[in-house]
């Protein structure tokens, strides 16, 4: 059962209202009961299959505000490239012997990966262990790359990976309930340009069945299906 305050957030709340993302954004923030500094997500409704190869989303974007989350990342590489990794501020960096850790049962200790393609052969022996937790390097990620120190300092200063469910869903965090609205907007923009970019090849018709804004345990708000050109167009000034 929803507790008193999840009750009093949607008492007037019109389930079937689409609105404008900034007004969209301002209901979610002035709905927001924690007591603490609730994530903003933005949850799209795709028309693809994923069931098959060919209607897959998946990508990274850079949020200009960034997610209002400090990341721990993992980096795969050896020598000049661990070196490098370290020095943009890589949390975890090692080769082989860090492979032989996690695979002896490390701690997980961190919420995303990076490795040099080089090392991805050993990497890969981690499939069962990283891959149910999302945590595996995947060159469409941008994730497997000899460019670490440059990928380490994105993804910290707010690049974010997202990829759609099994539903044909995808969920990602465009900041945190504390931010301004205009923040929120500018993230959501750059999110949704990306997402309609991604668009693949094989999906027919309407693209985005819609797309709705939530934070952690507030309500979400449906956006305008009519105001998602103009709100990605915003994106690219």
């Amino acid at each position: 059962m929803p507790g008193k305050n999840y009750a009093a957030a949607v008492a007037d709340r019109d389930h079937e209202a689409s609105f404008e993302p900034r007004a969209a954004l301002e209901n979610v923030k002035s709905r927001s009961y924690a007591k603490f500094d609730e994530t903003v997500e933005a949850i799209f409704r795709l028309n693809i299959d994923p069931r098959h190869a060919d209607q897959l989303v998946r990508g990274t974007v850079s949020l200009p505000h960034g997610t209002g989350k400090s990341i721990r990342i993992a980096v795969f590489a050896t020598g000049e490239k661990a070196k490098e990794a370290e020095t943009a501020g890589a949390d975890v960096v090692g080769g082989k012997e860090l492979v032989e850790e996690i695979s002896s049962g490390r701690a997980l200790d961190f919420d995303m990966t990076i490795a040099t393609p080089d090392i991805m052969s050993e990497v890969g022996k981690l499939g069962k262990v990283l891959g149910p937790r999302n945590l595996m390097p995947n060159p469409k990620a941008g994730t497997v790359t000899f460019d670490v120190g440059k990928t380490v300092e994105e993804f910290k200063a707010g690049k974010v990976e997202y990829r759609n469910d099994k539903n044909g869903n995808v969920h990602a965090v465009i900041g945190k309930v504390s931010f301004e609205v205009d923040q929120l907007v500018s993230n959501l923009a750059a999110l949704t340009d990306e997402i309609l970019r991604a668009r693949p090849a094989a999906t027919k018709g309407r693209y985005v069945k819609n797309l709705a804004i939530s934070s952690t345990m507030g309500p979400s708000f449906r956006v305008d299906h009519g105001t998602l050109d103009d709100l990605a167009a915003l994106a690219r000034g």
